[in-house]
């Protein structure tokens, strides 16, 4: 009874990340290019019903790992600017794979059939690790990832040059969610997402730019394949 509980409670939890990551993409992308995503908003401000209760409600979001792993084409232009990658924190790099442990989060799941839009709302934490890119005597820092599936749908962040704080909650990638394979699980019963394909944000381009004295990074920048090992508490 309790692994058919922890599966189920897996391949929920991984409906709910699936339609987050399906529904994210840049602030400054959203502007030149609609969102499709059915789980989006047409406008930023939540709607909710009064009489509607989401399907699922999920805290303590954690549990294994959100994995990237580096396109090749995103490597090759590291070294053309001349950047070196790094981590920070609990994330580690290892054979091209970026991978930054789950810390938490919240999820209300409402549905696509609800009158709740956007029907995915809450985010998924990955406190305390990041990645660094370095060039000489200067140091990017991007860290403490937040995916927010509600109002604009993004991926934020930290950012940090030579250690001091440029900002919070700064929009880093961008999401492309409709690249996601079919749902799987591990042989823990971990939900498994493999596919989302991660892009450098307009923002994000234009402040590494900026830093390292270069115009070659663009938002249609390539970071690589995301894959997301997860698993969730139901609220009883």
């Amino acid at each position: 009874m309790r692994k058919s509980l922890k599966i189920t409670t897996s391949l929920v939890t991984a409906g709910i990340l699936a339609a987050s990551l399906a529904a994210c993409t840049s602030a400054a992308d959203d502007e030149a290019t609609p969102s499709t995503s059915p789980s989006s908003s047409s406008s930023s401000s939540p709607s909710t019903s009064a009489t509607t209760a989401p399907v699922a409600a999920l805290t303590d979001l954690s549990g294994v790992d959100t994995k990237v792993a580096l396109d090749a084409g995103f490597v090759e232009a590291l070294g053309t600017l001349g950047l070196t990658p790094g981590v920070t924190g609990g994330a580690t790099l290892t054979d091209g794979v970026l991978a930054f442990p789950i810390t938490g989060g919240n999820v209300d799941y409402y549905g696509p059939d609800s009158d709740v839009r956007p029907y995915v709302q809450g985010e998924i934490d990955h406190d305390g690790s990041g990645i660094t890119l370095t060039a000489g005597d200067t140091v990017v820092g991007l860290s403490d990832f937040v995916i927010d599936p509600g109002s604009n749908s993004k991926l934020t962040g930290t950012v940090t040059v030579n250690g001091e704080e440029v900002g919070t909650d700064i929009n880093i990638f961008r999401l492309d969610g409709t690249t996601l394979n079919p749902l799987t699980s591990d042989a823990d019963g971990n939900a498994v997402l493999q596919g989302t394909t991660v892009y450098i944000s307009e923002d994000a381009a234009a402040l590494l730019n900026d830093t390292f004295g270069t115009d070659a990074v663009t938002g249609d920048l390539e970071v690589g394949i995301a894959t997301i090992t997860a698993t969730g508490t139901p609220v009883e």
